[in-house]
């Protein structure tokens, strides 16, 4: 004989009310006082699971039930902070009713879905305020971060941003805080400049993906090659895209390596093939013992376990094996790190290229808007850094 639902533990009820979807647990939340009750207990919350299968659905095709979810007094207003940080900014903005949450969930939906250095723009005025639409042009100044991160990545408009702000690494251990004109910003273009600088132009950039959050990615330009002496070898460069202690796992095979002479100096390789890889800190023991997720900001699902390593084929920090990257080459001189904002365009394939990383990261519609990244931001994304110098401008902090 089946056990009848409302006799069940609400522990069990609340799994299997979890597989609902939006629409159908809406109506089954109203059948009785007893689910509702087990709907609208927050630390039973069983609308989390199907609010995340619409959140996290790789095509953003949501369900139209959603949409006024707000009006269901039976939603647990937890929910809202996870809808806020994962949903699309256009269907926040235009199509969804939200609800009125207080000011410090508005304050963690902020911390979540933005880079640290972005609360600059919120000076005056609320919490909400800064997170949600922008203003009339008198109160222009009054924040409205995802409204100007949403026109941004749709136009090639910088009015709200004069100057965009990049960090470089230094081989020396030092990294300075730069910026550039955001009307004509290019971090290709830059980045050759300061290769010319180095002595670096004959040999090739690459590019690599950090970590992807909802509406900006990380992205890090540097050379590879085989490198003619230890002293050219950025050492940050490499701790910056691999921490002390995490190893990609066997959870997927490495990348095939490409050619060496794919960029590479090939007339210094002899005898240095074998060079050294300094490790500035020698963890033991478990790296889940010093490192946690990332969770301010809240990466996105294809970066979901950062800085640990998340299978699924785009987290492509480790393209190589042991200590060495693809190829047996290692990072020199200058490393920049720049924020890229996603738009419409910017993850559709360009070309031959290897998807999400080198030139298809940086060459194609859609990825030609960046915004500010701050040493605050920088801290909060590679906490295990250690610099000689940090450097506000150009020069070596003399």
């Amino acid at each position: 004989m089946d056990t009848p639902l409302e006799s069940l533990p609400v522990e069990l009820v609340a799994d299997i009310l979890g597989e609902l979807d939006i629409a159908s647990l809406i109506t089954v939340s109203y059948l009785s006082r007893r689910l509702r009750a087990v709907a609208s207990e927050p630390s039973l919350n069983p609308w989390r699971r199907p609010i995340l299968r619409n959140l996290l659905d790789p095509d953003e095709v949501y369900e139209p039930a959603l949409k006024h979810l707000s009006v269901r007094q039976t939603v647990p207003r937890q929910n809202w902070v996870e809808i806020l940080t994962l949903g699309k900014a256009e269907y926040l903005l235009f199509e969804m009713t939200l609800p009125n949450l207080k000011e410090t969930e508005w304050e963690e939906c902020f911390s979540r879905r933005f880079l640290p250095g972005w609360m600059k723009w919120k000076k005056e005025g609320s919490w909400q305020a800064a997170f949600l639409k922008y203003a009339p042009r008198s109160l222009a100044t009054c924040g409205r971060m995802l409204h100007r991160l949403w026109h941004r990545s749709h136009s090639s408009c910088t009015a709200d941003e004069a100057w965009t702000h990049y960090v470089v690494l230094n081989r020396n251990g030092s990294a300075n805080l730069l910026d550039g004109s955001s009307r004509n910003y290019n971090p290709l273009t830059i980045f050759h400049e300061i290769k010319l600088q180095n002595n670096l132009a004959h040999l090739m950039t690459h590019a690599r993906l950090v970590v992807e959050f909802k509406d900006v990615r990380i992205i890090a330009l540097g050379v590879l090659t085989k490198p003619r002496s230890a002293f050219s070898v950025n050492h940050n460069a490499r701790l910056f895209l691999h921490p002390p202690g995490i190893t990609k796992g066997e959870e997927e095979e490495p990348a095939s390596s490409e050619s060496a002479s794919d960029g590479s100096d090939e007339s210094f390789q002899s005898g240095l093939d074998v060079l050294p890889v300094p490790v500035r800190h020698a963890y033991v023991g478990n790296p889940k013992d010093i490192y946690r997720e990332l969770t301010h900001p809240l990466p996105s699902r294809s970066h979901a376990r950062y800085p640990f390593y998340t299978p699924g084929g785009e987290d492509k920090r480790w393209l190589g094996s042991d200590e060495l990257e693809e190829g047996g080459r290692q990072w020199v001189g200058p490393m920049l790190i720049t924020a890229q904002l996603i738009g419409p365009q910017t993850k559709e394939p360009v070309g031959d290229d290897p998807p999400l990383q080198d030139l298809d990261l940086m060459v194609g519609a859609g990825r030609s808007q960046y915004a500010s990244l701050t040493w605050a931001d920088l801290q909060a994304i590679a906490p295990w850094l250690e610099f000689t110098q940090k450097i506000s401008g150009p020069g070596l902090g003399h």
